[in-house]
């Protein structure tokens, strides 16, 4: 099954772009998703499994680098255009 995340970080730092800008380039090397980058979120497309364990390798690898960080999160099955 597809699915497509909308995924947004808000590092709760004063220096907050590179923390963001690290998290799209570890998500861009990975050739099972599609990754398409906006100014307010990125979205990840792919099959469930794979978005959803890179999203969890990913996010926790940022939660180890920053004390403290918000990910706001949204999952849709099917997205259109698929």
């Amino acid at each position: 099954m597809r699915i497509a995340v909308d995924i947004s970080l808000y590092p709760l730092a004063e220096e907050f772009i590179p923390p963001i800008k690290d998290v799209i380039a570890r998500l861009n090397t990975h050739s099972s998703i599609d990754v398409v980058t906006n100014p307010m979120s990125t979205q990840v497309r792919g099959e469930y499994d794979d978005v959803m364990n890179i999203l969890k390798t990913e996010i926790g690898a940022t939660f180890e680098d920053l004390p403290k960080a918000v990910f706001v999160i949204k999952i849709l099955n099917n997205p259109l255009g698929d």
